[in-house]
């Protein structure tokens, strides 16, 4: 006999599918009627575990940046030299790509006006925690020389990531993720890294 749900199964399960549904459609494109339909639960289930959709907004994006710079640890545990691990960043988005969803935090970005003051503040947080271990990637491997820029190494972290996430969306525009392989490619030569 299966045992029966406990509440933080069922908090995973709804967040699992609301990640789903803000990282295909976006933020303003689903309604907790998706997720009740889709976990075949109640709206009222649905609000005792997120009382409001800013709540769960909130929440999806604490667990995503959670997630995401787990990630960046494990790149850093990796060993790997500076060019590898920029690689191994990279490739984080292209997992995204694979799996036909976009950033989470990329298609948040996009609906930034219409999100409710907390969830604005967390998506910044995400940004601001992505630039801060890029730059210290950047600066480690231009003071060993491996890497070659012009310019502060938070330039360098704020175009990689502004054109990560707009090459993801030209990519899902024209279904074709060689799009986003090739931008990627282009903005790692250009700091000296060669092709894989």
């Amino acid at each position: 006999m299966p045992r029966p749900s406990t509440n933080v199964d069922t908090s995973r399960k709804i967040l699992d599918v609301a990640e789903r549904l803000l990282q295909t459609r976006g933020y303003n494109a689903f309604s907790y009627a998706d997720i009740a339909q889709s976990l075949h639960i109640t709206k009222a289930s649905l609000h005792y575990h997120f009382p409001t959709k800013a709540v769960l907004g909130k929440r999806l994006i604490e667990r995503y940046e959670q997630s995401f710079l787990q990630a960046l640890a494990d790149i850093d545990k990796s060993g790997t030299g500076i060019d590898e691990k920029l690689r191994r960043y990279v490739g984080l988005y292209v997992k995204v790509l694979h799996n036909d969803r976009m950033c989470l935090c990329g298609m948040l970005a996009a609906e930034y006006a219409t999100l409710p003051k907390p969830m604005r503040v967390e998506l910044k947080h995400f940004f601001d925690e992505n630039e801060r271990w890029l730059v210290a990637t950047l600066e480690e491997g231009h003071k060993t020389k491996k890497l070659g820029f012009a310019g502060s190494a938070r330039e360098v972290a704020q175009l990689l990531i502004g054109s990560l996430e707009g090459a993801m969306m030209l990519a899902r525009s024209y279904g074709d993720i060689r799009r986003f392989e090739a931008t990627s490619e282009r903005l790692l030569a250009g700091l000296g890294i060669g092709a894989a």
